[in-house]
């Protein structure tokens, strides 16, 4: 094994001990048993439910958004919220390269076309400064719309998306989207908790979205929801996510094209449990950052990722990042760790560089490519400090 691998998995191993230890795995300490039980019992499990009203008030109280509407998943919710914001078949969407592939899915998913644009080192994010440089070469604006100058297409939203729980620039994106006329839909699937000067994430643009799977910060097994602080969005919402069913005591009358995305109760009676402990998560989530930082802090070559300046990260999934002159190390640090019982993974593979987007527009890359080469992910548990 080489010097920087071996002393990447000394330094792991003085914070986790021996393996094996997952990267993320749930945790359940509080009255998830309860409110499952008390479910079952109403009979009430499916996307009718007193935890599903709950659920959704407690989530629109906690990220400070006067809406939220629960969905089966995140890529449901983002792909509703994209309809939402006016996205149409035939647009372009401004998304990060560097994201989970659900972010360009969902614009697919409206009959729209992905437009990748670049992220900036610091926050894993979009780069604002990139993305206005950009726009200011390729498109036009046209009776009031941004077009894009090489295609002739649209171009109707931006999805800034907040890397492994750490926020973008979300306050720059807005500025430049602003300027564009483009409506903001943040993609806050992994950064429940985050905070940029106060403010949660997924509440600055005109809609946000969540995730609860099994891996994030809290689950309800599978979930998701929309954040918005327009009511006639968030009615909307709710209505399409329910197969756009007209209220009715026993009529089934259909006023538009729906999509069956609604919250089960039983995985939101989960969700009210988790939501309860999120606190306490976040709390662990930062104390595993202070010890990854101290055990990592006489290592040369890497460098453990940090809150952005002005933000508040719920350090979802703690990131290492190798120097730019170790990149090439990765692959080994990945192999040394997990054959060391310390579950590791690296960024995803740029969007931009998938089979289903090969002919999609695309901004130049160059941060991309390097964080795609340095990111590391490692164990992140709650419940690991």
């Amino acid at each position: 094994m080489n010097a920087l691998p071996a002393t990447i998995v000394a330094a792991l191993a003085n914070v986790l001990g021996d393996g094996p230890v997952p990267l993320h795995e749930p945790h359940f300490d509080g009255n998830e048993s309860r409110y499952l039980s008390n479910c079952v019992a109403s009979t009430y499990v499916s996307s009718v439910g007193a935890y599903v009203d709950r659920f959704e008030a407690e989530l629109a109280a906690f990220t400070g958004a006067k809406h939220a509407v629960a969905t089966v998943n995140g890529t449901s919710a983002l792909h509703i919220a994209l309809l939402l914001a006016g996205v149409q078949p035939g647009d372009e969407v401004l998304v990060p390269a560097l994201s989970f592939v659900a972010t360009a899915n969902a614009v697919r998913y409206c009959g729209a076309t992905p437009h990748f644009l670049d992220s900036q080192e610091s926050t894993l994010g979009l780069d604002p400064t990139a993305m206005r440089s950009w726009l200011a070469e390729i498109s036009t604006m046209k009776s009031g719309e941004c077009v894009n100058r090489v295609t002739g297409k649209r171009i109707s939203a931006v999805v800034p998306m907040h890397g492994f729980g750490h926020p973008c620039d979300v306050v720059g994106v807005m500025e430049v989207a602003a300027e564009y006329g483009l409506p903001v839909v943040e993609d806050a699937a992994e950064s429940l908790g985050s905070l940029v000067n106060g403010q949660h994430t997924g509440t600055f643009g005109l809609l946000g979205t969540l995730s609860f799977n099994g891996n994030k910060i809290i689950t309800t097994g599978g979930g998701g929801a929309i954040l918005t602080n327009d009511a006639h969005l968030a009615q909307r919402a709710k209505h399409l996510t329910t197969t756009a069913k007209v209220l009715h005591r026993w009529e089934y009358t259909h006023d538009e094209v729906g999509y069956n995305y609604r919250m089960p109760n039983i995985n939101a009676a989960l969700g009210c449990a988790q939501l309860e402990q999120i606190d306490s998560f976040i709390a662990s989530k930062r104390r595993l950052y202070e010890s990854y930082l101290e055990a990592l802090g006489q290592v040369d070559g890497v460098t453990l990722l940090q809150e952005p300046p002005g933000t508040r990260s719920n350090y979802w999934l703690q990131t290492l990042l190798l120097d730019t002159d170790q990149a090439d190390q990765r692959d080994e640090v990945l192999k040394a760790l997990n054959d060391n019982g310390f579950m590791a993974r690296p960024a995803w593979t740029l969007l931009s560089s998938l089979k289903p987007f090969h002919s999609c527009p695309s901004a130049p890359l160059t941060g991309a490519k390097l964080l795609e080469q340095r990111i590391i992910n490692v164990p992140s548990s709650a419940g690991l400090s």
